[in-house]
């Protein structure tokens, strides 16, 4: 009944009133009001991951204060108080990103905006503003993110948001009845959103020309501090899916290198520049695997990727140092194919400035780390880096995510006092011992391990995986992985994070939460098959599509015409189909009590002309059966009554009633009855 039903309100039911004939405070029902606070609620709620707390804070404030003001009568505030709010949104959107304009600080001022809007409604056309804002912000959040999560948030509030417009059309529909029109009306449109997405012509540039906004995003940077991978360990969000297509690599092989860290200050690791090449430096030999990466968008140049992939990768390049490095930075969750063969020798014939470069340290700090490298250098560096790896392994060690705090010369501290740290600890000690031996090494950093997904079969690899482990250069070896940690807790390698740690554990990966992560492992399988089918659809994708179709020659202006015809037949049978239910049930509760009620007299030849008023039916059924007269005349007159007022919703219990009362007249028997069709 949705067209139908919602049209018949607006065009057949009760007059509406003009807009500006009362306050809207007298004239929205509380039930109504509810319904719009809900619309907006959940219109803010779809935003929240990408607001400032400011905004968020500020327009929870608004929406609580608004909704107290109407529920108990008050009218909205002065006009004043509204211009320089707005103001101070503005300026502190300005100032939060850096930009006033772009699609996130749009979106940002937009929400605010939205939850003002409140502050000023008055009439119908401040509420019809506020329905449609919220319509163009559900629009809006595929401009940052098309995940299923998204889609689900955005298909809730765009339910209620139409369901506020019946609210506010159809006063004395229920809540149920709201629901369910907001729904079909969903559901109408649905068609036609099939047809856009299908044929519309697909373009490698972003929408309307706006470029991508550098959001900040968690994940692993270019660069390592005491403590940074510890911190963003406890996070259980998930970093990228693995979909591999033959065998799977065993937990020794699942080292997924990020950002190769060279140069060291004293206090943080940073990447070195390299130019980049679309092949690597290197000749892929051994075991191979082939396996599809869906990245998390993570605002940064760098791919996770098993050591070590081959080349070339369509939109890949890659650094001297093995790094998978894209084009433009990964704002969106994006896929790539690799095949990486972990027994390649690499780095055979480094050059020597690559190999300065890993030896150097700075010309000052940690001593006793200094000297306790020049006790264990021995006459080639493998020697010297077994001796290092026993002194770490005899040292009592200990492994945890909350390691004491450190004094300034953070090696000496770590080494000779604490003993407690995490894989940044291990790491940064290791290769400080091993450069200060003269033996070349570097920090790797990037994600260990991962867990395959029981519901659909794909590898998920979570921020709680992230990892740095180290290389070192032997000649006639090339660069060689070696990880400390293992050492100190061979469990984290095999058995992953919580095989390591007996307390501390990221909520999610604790024992007795065993049940959220199978509902994870359910939802998360769903967002890949929605990746897979709608997000990863682009314009090679619809070029096939549209071969099936007998297209061979693909062009946008046939595309768009293919999402012509499509739109044009669905226009064509939804109006069909809308005029069918029009002609049969499109009336509502009220209506059809009053067919009825003609159908009940039409035997006596007293149905009801199509031009008849009701009270001039009253007057010709009351000529026509005296007798019946005042039971005649009562129907007639309240079904004018509720049919025509608009001071006062219509009743529902009131519509119920009249109902009964057709349903139950009994006519009396008289002689004198007989057809009269005169209005007279």
């Amino acid at each position: 009944m949705g067209i139908t039903r919602l049209s018949g309100v607006l065009f057949r039911g009760r007059p509406v009133p003009p807009e500006h004939a009362k306050p809207i405070e007298t004239s929205l029902r509380h039930d109504q009001g509810i319904w719009l606070l809900a619309a907006v609620a959940l219109t803010f709620a779809a935003h929240l991951p990408k607001l400032p707390i400011w905004v968020i804070a500020l327009c929870a404030m608004l929406l609580i204060w608004r909704s107290w003001r109407f529920l108990h009568g008050k009218a909205a505030p002065p006009r004043w108080v509204l211009p320089p709010l707005v103001l101070a949104v503005a300026i502190g959107v300005r100032f939060d990103m850096g930009q006033f304009l772009g699609k996130t600080p749009g979106l940002v001022f937009l929400a605010a905006l939205l939850c003002l809007k409140l502050l000023e409604i008055r009439n119908m056309r401040d509420i019809r503003v506020v329905v449609f804002l919220c319509f163009f912000l559900q629009f809006g959040l595929f401009f940052n993110d098309q995940s299923l999560s998204a889609a689900a948030m955005v298909l809730i509030a765009l339910t209620v948001t139409l369901g506020c417009q019946v609210a506010l059309t159809d006063p004395s529909s229920s809540a149920r009845e709201r629901l369910r029109m907001g729904a079909l009306l969903l559901a109408q449109g649905l068609p036609f959103m099939v047809a856009l997405f299908l044929f519309f012509p697909r373009t490698a540039s972003p929408l309307w020309g706006i470029p991508a906004d550098a959001v900040a995003v968690s994940g692993l940077s270019d660069s390592m501090s005491q403590g940074t991978i510890s911190e963003l360990i406890l996070s259980d969000a998930l970093a990228f899916t693995v979909e591999f297509n033959g065998s799977i690599p065993t937990p020794a092989d699942r080292y997924w290198r990020g950002p190769v860290l060279s140069h060291f200050d004293g206090h943080t690791w940073r990447m070195a520049v390299h130019p980049l090449k679309n092949h690597p430096a290197y000749t892929p030999s051994g075991r191979h695997f082939e396996y599809k990466i869906i990245s998390e968008p993570h605002q940064q140049h760098w791919l996770p990727a098993l050591d070590y992939p081959a080349g070339p990768v369509e939109g890949v390049r890659f650094s001297h140092d093995f790094q998978a490095l894209t084009r433009q930075p990964v704002s969106r969750r994006a896929r790539f194919v690799f095949s990486s063969f972990p027994d390649t020798a690499v780095g055979l014939n480094e050059n020597l400035a690559a190999l300065d470069q890993a030896r150097r340290l700075p010309a000052f700090g940690n001593p006793q780390a200094r000297e306790l490298a020049a006790k264990l250098k021995a006459e080639t560096p493998q020697q010297t880096v077994g001796r290092i790896l026993e002194w770490l392994f005899d040292g009592q060690f200990a492994y945890t995510l909350q390691p004491p705090k450190l004094k300034e010369n953070t090696i000496d501290s770590f080494l000779f006092e604490t003993r407690m740290g995490f894989c940044e600890h291990f790491a940064e000690a290791f290769v400080f011992l091993a450069r200060a031996a003269d033996v070349p090494a570097r920090v790797v950093t990037g994600y260990q391990g991962g867990r395959i997904n029981p519901i659909n079969g794909a590898f998920s690899v979570r921020q709680s995986d992230a990892h740095a482990w180290t290389e070192v250069w032997y000649a006639g070896r090339g660069w060689v992985r070696v990880d400390p940690t293992a050492l100190v807790a061979p469990t984290r390698i095999d058995e992953g994070l919580e095989g390591a740690l007996d307390k501390g554990l990221p909520f999610m990966l604790r024992p007795e939460y065993s049940w959220l992560r199978q509902l994870r492992d359910r939802w998360e399988a769903g967002a890949t098959r929605w990746d897979r089918l709608i997000v990863a659809y682009d314009g090679k994708r619809q070029r096939d599509l549209l071969k099936n179709f007998g297209m061979d020659h693909f062009s946008p202006s046939k595309a768009f015409g293919a999402a012509s015809i499509a739109i044009a037949l669905l226009m064509a049978a939804l109006y069909g189909w809308a005029q069918f239910r029009r002609n049969n049930s499109g009336l509502d509760p009220l209506d059809q009590a009053w067919v009825r009620f003609s159908a009940r007299l039409a035997p006596f030849g007293l149905a009801r002309m199509p031009d008849e008023g009701p009270l001039d039916y009253a007057r010709r059924l009351a000529s026509a059966r005296p007798f019946d007269a005042a039971a005649l005349t009562s129907v007639c007159t309240r079904y004018a009554r509720l049919r025509y007022r608009y001071h006062l919703p219509l009743s529902r219990a009131e519509v119920d009633a009249l109902a009964r009362t057709i349903g139950t007249l009994r006519f009396k028997q008289e002689t004198s009855a007989r057809p009269i069709y005169s209005q007279q």
